[in-house]
């Protein structure tokens, strides 16, 4: 079965960076739909950055600019690089994933991953 396991939150003051990263085992990682959303206590889930098979991102506009998500599918790992961190950063962070439909050209970019049905059990980013 697919297992996705994130890593690399943690707490960090404003203005800095953190890496997180996203093991991915159980599934051909290359075919995969995968991005990260992320939820703050009491808010909905915020699809935040996804990419496509290809390696296309689409970033929601929160952010965009700090934010980079990138794919190694030799080592079936997802990452985001996280820059310019602001406390409205703060939130539990999931990585997701989802097999590219038969028939389907794009894995429909930030709109869709919140809708993905393998996520993680996701990592803590404390912005403080």
């Amino acid at each position: 079965h697919v297992q996705l396991v994130e890593s690399g939150g943690g707490s960090v003051q404003p203005g800095g960076s953190l890496r997180l990263s996203c093991a991915a085992s159980g599934l051909d990682f290359s075919n995969y739909c995968m991005g990260w959303f992320r939820q703050a206590p009491g808010r909905e889930r915020e699809a935040i950055a996804a990419i496509e098979l290809d390696g296309i991102t689409d970033y929601a506009d929160s952010v965009k600019g700090r934010f980079i998500i990138s794919r190694d599918n030799a080592k079936n790992t997802l990452s985001l690089q996280m820059n310019s961190l602001q406390p409205e950063d703060t939130a539990m962070y999931y990585c997701a994933a989802e097999r590219l439909l038969v028939g389907f050209r794009t894995c429909g970019g930030t709109a869709t991953v919140t809708l993905f049905t393998n996520r993680g059990q996701g990592t803590q980013v404390t912005v403080s």
